[in-house]
């Protein structure tokens, strides 16, 4: 039997897989392929009136729906928001991570852009780089965006993914982040579906998702 082939997102807290990536990912499962996401962080601190368990169980449930909409696989990290660099340092994480991705043998990995401003996905931009260097198997790797509208900088090849028939998919996913509403969705939203017409129009389709590949 022919194993599918594998891709991964890594996806620095509980929602931006699907902001930056969900109907790409919805898409690649469409075609048969299996997606993984490494979720960086719970975000415990997007509810600092909670404690902490309480907002690690309500985040990772919204993210577990979400996976299930969009038919991908998921692993959670405990990494504090605002200190990814250090906790990945003091936990010993980077052997766990390349455990995971040598088995996997991934064809392509969907990180966050570098530009990005949030600290934390800046975080998962260099430790995703710094797994890369180290992989058995190199695979393509590219970036997406979330709180970035566009790129200024870049000057690697843009790929774009059809997200014509998956963008349904990938705005139910966004709904099952209720405790994000109002921290990210919302405010996001008018960005997301902008993008996502505007990448459409590149591929002469009704929508599209835009990364950049930088290996």
């Amino acid at each position: 039997m022919t194993q599918k082939e594998t891709i991964i997102i890594c996806s620095a807290h509980s929602d931006d897989f699907a902001i930056g990536a969900g109907g790409t990912i919805a898409q690649y499962v469409r075609e048969g392929k299996k997606i993984l996401v490494l979720i960086f962080s719970y975000g415990e601190k997007s509810h600092p009136w909670l404690k902490e368990n309480i907002v690690q169980k309500m985040r990772s449930k919204e993210s577990l729906e979400a996976g299930k909409i969009l038919g991908c696989e998921i692993i959670f990290f405990d990494l504090r928001e605002f200190d990814f660099l250090e906790d990945y340092q003091k936990k010993s994480l980077e052997k766990r991570f390349l455990l995971i991705l040598n088995k996997a043998k991934p064809t392509k990995i969907f990180t966050h852009s570098s530009e990005d401003p949030h600290p934390d996905h800046k975080a998962v931009n260099a430790i995703t780089m710094e797994l890369w260097q180290k992989l058995r198997q190199k695979p393509e790797l590219y970036i997406y965006s979330v709180w970035n509208p566009v790129s200024f900088k870049t000057s690697y090849p843009s790929f774009y993914v059809n997200i014509s028939k998956t963008f349904g998919a990938k705005l139910s996913a966004l709904k099952t982040f209720r405790s994000q509403k109002f921290h990210a969705i919302y405010p996001l939203f008018t960005l997301i579906l902008f993008r996502a017409m505007r990448d459409g129009l590149k591929l002469r389709k009704m929508f599209g998702e835009h990364f950049y590949r930088i290996k």
